[in-house]
């Protein structure tokens, strides 16, 4: 199996470290294109994949392509590579918001899977949903899932409009996060905490809080539950969130995501 990277960007590196890593593909069958030659030439002095700058010599004998573009770079890569392609290369998008019909017409590719990463894939602990055209055998899908799991875990779904949905809690999901925890910093600086004691306060609450759901079959609201005595100060303070409709808020706001994502496709 050879797989080709259009894309050097975030995503596209995270994806090629992943596989780079796993023993899945020997080294020269991993590839990785980009057009930026300061990046090119970085990128030729880490071994793990092979470099290039010209798509001619690496994606007509390529079987998997990852398109880890700008979605609005798409256009221009697609007319570049359309006369290069065949029927039996299969396409994964990473690129938020292009449907896999879109793929399919301006690219005029039979097997295409869309998908949707999110940030954690940079260490290992990323979840990718992902969905496929017709063309797209159970071999294959199984083969492309292999890929995806390098970087954490992968949930295949049915249609395209749970990729949008995904994009709403998993895609954006880290931001959410990133922002309790950010509100979480502030308010131990306010306290009167140094810097450093803020970070491992927070950071090492979050940690220990998803560990602790991971490693059993409770519910968020049953940990709750046991954090949150009657009278006590967990309690008020799970009471001023719902006061200010906290839970509402965030709901509205992953809606707001997933909402976008729908706008972005079909434009």
């Amino acid at each position: 199996m050879k797989v080709l990277v259009i894309g050097a960007g975030n995503m596209g590196l995270t994806y090629s470290e992943g596989m780079a890593k796993s023993p899945l593909l020997a080294k020269h069958n991993l590839k990785i294109y980009d057009t930026d030659p300061e990046k090119i030439s970085s990128l030729e002095k880490v071994s793990h994949f092979d470099v290039y700058d010209n798509l001619e010599d690496c994606l007509p004998k390529a079987d998997v392509v990852f398109i880890a573009v700008k979605p609005y770079h798409s256009d221009d890569l697609f007319s570049q590579i359309k006369p290069m392609i065949n029927d039996q290369q299969i396409f994964v998008s990473l690129m938020a918001g292009v449907t896999i019909d879109s793929i399919k017409e301006r690219l005029g590719a039979k097997k295409v899977i869309r998908t949707m990463p999110n940030l954690p894939a940079q260490v290992g602990k990323g979840v990718t949903s992902y969905t496929e055209s017709e063309a797209v055998s159970k071999v294959e899908l199984i083969m492309v899932r292999s890929l995806l799991d390098t970087t954490g875990e992968s949930i295949h779904v049915e249609t395209e409009n749970f990729i949008d949905a995904s994009t709403g809690i998993s895609g954006s999901g880290p931001a959410y996060v990133f922002y309790f925890m950010q509100s979480m910093l502030e308010a131990a600086l306010k306290m009167g905490f140094s810097d450093y004691d803020s970070k491992v306060l927070v950071s090492n609450t979050f940690e220990g809080a998803v560990e602790l759901f991971n490693q059993s079959d409770l519910s968020p609201k049953s940990w709750m539950d046991r954090v949150a005595s009657k009278g006590g100060t967990t309690r008020a303070a799970l009471d001023s969130m719902e006061d200010n409709n906290v839970k509402q808020l965030i709901q509205d706001a992953a809606y707001a995501a997933f909402d976008r994502a729908v706008e972005l496709g079909e434009q």
